[in-house]
């Protein structure tokens, strides 16, 4: 009964510390457009293809709203997708289920293709999509914000004290080091197609361990925040709020250098 509490009470922790979203949601098409900061930005967000944030593990939209604003303050069309069964399935099945959402976008929106912002687990779901299951044709840029590409140190951790099981997780179990999932996911190529290919990192993410786990090879753009920052305190929650984070992502998408903007709010 002891180990069964503990057991609970990790998990209970786990779900209040990952960040994610519980169901789908419908395409949003319209966008808020205010004066941007920078020119280009504007000039790139005027035709720019559809944004879709893409959340992790444990949470409910309103988590992305932050940043999903800022997107569409910017000029921006902006939807957030949330993870089927709250994340805790399998991974694949949550990329199928994106898979059909990016097709609504497309279809309600008439863009070829979308871009992908994407948080924790998300960044994993969205790059199962782009290699296995022909996203590598309709997404443009991809973006990760402390995702485990390489997996986590945690997920290992609350794998053994759920003695091999994860306390039931199959994303946890997936997220863990050296699990199948991620063997066939990084096997090869890890930046497929002509999709160009942005992961930002740092130093102070808690769930992410370690921090060099949330990088990409084969040429993607692997920005850590305290490089350009060193003052710069974020966490993993941290990254869907940080202005200094934002102003990559909104480079990223822009087509821009990325210079991160260390005072931004």
């Amino acid at each position: 009964m002891l180990l069964r509490t503990i057991l609970a009470a990790t998990a209970a922790v786990t779900v209040l510390l990952v960040p994610a979203t519980a169901a789908h949601a419908e395409p949003t098409t319209a966008a808020t457009t205010s004066s941007p900061a920078e020119a280009t930005t504007a000039e790139a967000a005027a035709g720019a293809n559809p944004v879709i944030v893409v959340g992790g593990l444990i949470g409910i939209s309103i988590a992305y709203e932050p940043i999903a604003a800022r997107l569409r303050a910017d000029g921006y069309r902006v939807s957030i997708y949330q993870l089927p069964n709250l994340g805790f399935g399998d991974i694949r099945e949550s990329a199928r289920a994106l898979s059909s959402y990016v097709d609504q976008v497309r279809a309600a929106t008439g863009a070829a293709k979308v871009d992908l912002v994407t948080h924790s687990e998300g960044g994993l779901v969205s790059r199962w999509y782009v290699k296995f299951l022909g996203g590598v044709d309709r997404v443009d840029r991809f973006v990760s914000l402390g995702s485990p590409q390489q997996g986590t140190y945690v997920a290992n951790i609350i794998n053994f004290l759920g003695l091999g099981s994860c306390a039931g997780i199959v994303a946890c179990q997936q997220m863990s080091i050296g699990s199948g999932f991620l063997t066939d996911l990084n096997a090869g190529d890890d930046t497929p197609g002509a999709v160009r290919w942005t992961t930002v990192r740092t130093w102070q993410d808690e769930l992410v361990r370690p921090v060099d786990n949330a990088a990409l090879a084969d040429g993607a753009t692997n920005v850590l925040v305290q490089a350009w920052c060193p003052l710069r305190i974020v966490g993993h929650l941290g990254l869907v709020l940080d202005g200094t984070t934002y102003t990559i992502v909104r480079q990223v998408l822009a087509g821009a250098a990325i210079r991160p903007n260390c005072f931004a709010v």
